[in-house]
């Protein structure tokens, strides 16, 4: 027991018990050592935490999350805020309904835009015919036309959240093809009649007429915002793709057949050292360079992209542009030999390009020409070399246009459409394409007989999306395919990075995810607003939740240490007051017993 007594004026003292300290000492030395032992076996537990299960636990969020897209939206929770496209395309048009919780408040990262889902999990999306060109002459019933497609989507959006989900309504190759006086009387009637009728966030620059580079930038948005190559949070699971050296990860390209149109789109470096001054000119017409990020400061987001659109270089177009080729050949052919090829049934021209035995008929104007497939796909690629209109520069791909240079050893591209059609619908080998074993598996398709594909067709040996025109047109199709990547684009045969795909993640990805993911991109800033004032304290809130068993442990060795310091301060003190008192003694019995021998006289 230590007591304190203050005295006047300024004196003190302090008296120390006979018992020794040393059984103390011993006690606050074993609970040292109990406490550090304790600390480091929770240290050590955190790092094989950190080291083992947290790439664990980030993949079964990603596999949740991923799960958690398929189902049904939640409608009635009020953290959730909703958009919608309209994609006016030429032969129809289709409304999308997106939806995203609030931000989290990092700057870093983006929007988590995902589609909606109904009740039955399915996606709230619908569509109707003819596409919106078809107003071109009346102009004044496009918020007519469209008016099915709105009324959809709001039956499904929460009426409390119509005046804050913001309405897009972008038009594509049909519109892109009318006088642009059509176009602007069309968009014209939609931002004055629609905002009557319907209480969305809509505004005149939210209605256009979007370019083919626009819709390739937003094809190649929507897939690597799928794909989660926009996050930059260091992951070292094997799932985690390959980082580039800025701590970025490397993002995929596109590749997109459809029926009458072809697009490529992939980021390329920000340097165009190396390149004459005219193809530099080429490259910034081609080249789009815009920033993902919640407002310019971020720079995180900032992509450059190579798009480009080939209009008439879809399977479709270019089957048509085929049979031009053959027929003004053939008939020219005849003039000048005196021949008849293919002016009867009798004496058909043997199209390479058609399976064995198959008969049809070209027609242009009054011009006839009966064909028959001999199905010869090498002679078929051969024959569609001219139709890619390539220029003798190593620079250029189809059509003689320039073509940014592709690291193809440090790459990834995906196909839709088309290449996914060709190598799945029949052939049966979808998704990573193998250049050689696609052309084995499209030569041996084009070298049999009609009668025994339709006849393994009616047996359902092919996939359920196959019909009988994809059973006509797969050996064309597949050769035009095989020669645009390869000769057009100049993909190494052996090329090992190119996925084929018409679902990621069981879901079907659309341009219109990458359009709403760019226009929404400053929306994030009405939250971090919001979090600014609290951001300070929110992240001190997060470091202490995250340390303070540490801080604590901490504070109790401190206190532990300032404990036995101050004993063995008591202890030197008592060891100089023994020894004190030992001389006191000492000089007592000097002085007392030589005093026992005097005797005292009466």
């Amino acid at each position: 027991r230590i007591s304190f007594s203050y005295l006047c004026p300024a004196s003190w003292y302090f008296t120390v018990p006979t018992v020794s300290p040393f059984p103390r000492q011993r006690v606050a030395f074993l609970v040292l050592f109990f406490i550090s032992c304790l600390l480091l076996l929770m240290l050590i537990m955190d790092f094989r935490h950190w080291g083992v299960s947290l790439p664990r636990d980030r993949q079964y969020e990603r596999y949740l999350a991923r799960v958690g897209d398929l189902e049904a939206t939640d409608t009635e929770d009020p953290n959730l805020n909703y958009g919608l496209v309209v994609d006016c395309g030429s032969s129809g048009s289709r409304i999308f309904v997106y939806f995203w919780p609030r931000h989290n408040g990092n700057p870093h990262d983006l929007l988590d835009i995902k589609q909606m889902r109904d009740r039955n999990s399915q996606p709230v999306v619908k569509k109707i015919k003819p596409g919106i060109s078809a107003m071109a002459d009346t102009p004044e019933h496009a918020s007519d036309y469209l008016r099915p497609l709105l009324s959809f989507a709001a039956a499904h959006v929460p009426v409390k959240k119509h005046k804050e989900t913001p309405l897009y309504i972008l038009c594509t190759a049909g519109m892109r093809l009318l006088p642009e006086r059509k176009q602007l009387a069309i968009l014209a009637d939609l931002v004055k009649d629609l905002p009557l009728e319907f209480d969305f966030l809509f505004s005149q620059s939210q209605a256009e007429v979007i370019s083919g580079k626009q819709e390739g930038v937003y094809a190649w948005i929507g897939i690597n915002f799928v794909l989660g190559r926009f996050d930059h949070e260091d992951e070292s699971d094997a799932e985690a793709p390959q980082e580039l050296a800025t701590g970025r990860k490397r993002t995929v390209g596109i590749l997109d057949m459809g029926g009458a149109s072809l697009q490529i789109a992939y980021e390329v470096p920000t340097s165009t050292s190396g390149l004459s001054p005219k193809q530099e000119e080429a490259a910034k017409i081609l080249l789009a360079e815009f920033n993902l990020g919640c407002d310019v400061q971020h720079t995180e987001h900032v992509y450059r992209v190579y798009v480009t659109t080939f209009l008439g270089f879809g399977g479709n177009f270019a089957w048509q542009r085929y049979e031009d080729l053959v027929l003004n050949e053939t008939l020219n052919k005849n003039r000048l030999l005196g021949q008849k090829t293919g002016l009867s049934p009798e004496n058909p021209f043997l199209d390479p390009c058609l399976p064995v035995g198959l008969t049809d008929v070209v027609e242009r104007n009054s011009q006839v020409l009966h064909v028959r497939g001999r199905g010869d796909w090498a002679t078929c690629g051969a024959m569609l070399s001219p139709l890619l209109a390539r220029s003798n520069t190593s620079q250029a791909s189809l059509n003689g246009i320039y073509q940014s240079p592709i690291d193809f050893n440090n790459s990834e591209f995906y196909g839709f459409s088309e290449f996914f059609y060709c190598t799945e619908d029949v052939l049966r080998i979808g998704g990573r394409y193998h250049g050689p074993t696609f052309a084995k598996a499209a030569q041996d398709y084009c070298g049999m007989a009609w009668s025994v594909l339709t006849q393994r067709f009616k047996n359902g040996l092919f996939s359920s999306h196959a019909d009988e025109h994809r059973l006509k047109y797969q050996c064309f199709k597949s050769a035009w395919m095989y020669q645009v990547l390869h000769e057009g684009f100049h993909f190494p045969y052996d090329y090992p990075n190119l996925q084929t795909a018409q679902l990621v993640y069981d879901r079907e990805v659309q341009w219109t995810l990458g359009a709403i993911l760019y226009k929404t991109r400053f929306l994030p800033l009405r939250d971090l607003r919001q979090e600014g004032v609290r951001q300070v304290h929110g992240s001190w809130f997060r470091l202490s939740f995250v340390y303070n068993h540490y801080l604590f442990f901490a504070c109790i060795l401190v206190v532990l240490l300032a404990i036995i310091l101050y004993l063995l301060r008591l202890r030197r003190i008592h060891h100089r007051q023994a020894r004190a008192s030992a001389s006191l003694d000492l000089l007592w019995i000097e002085e007392v017993v030589p005093m026992i021998g005097v005797q005292v006289e009466p």
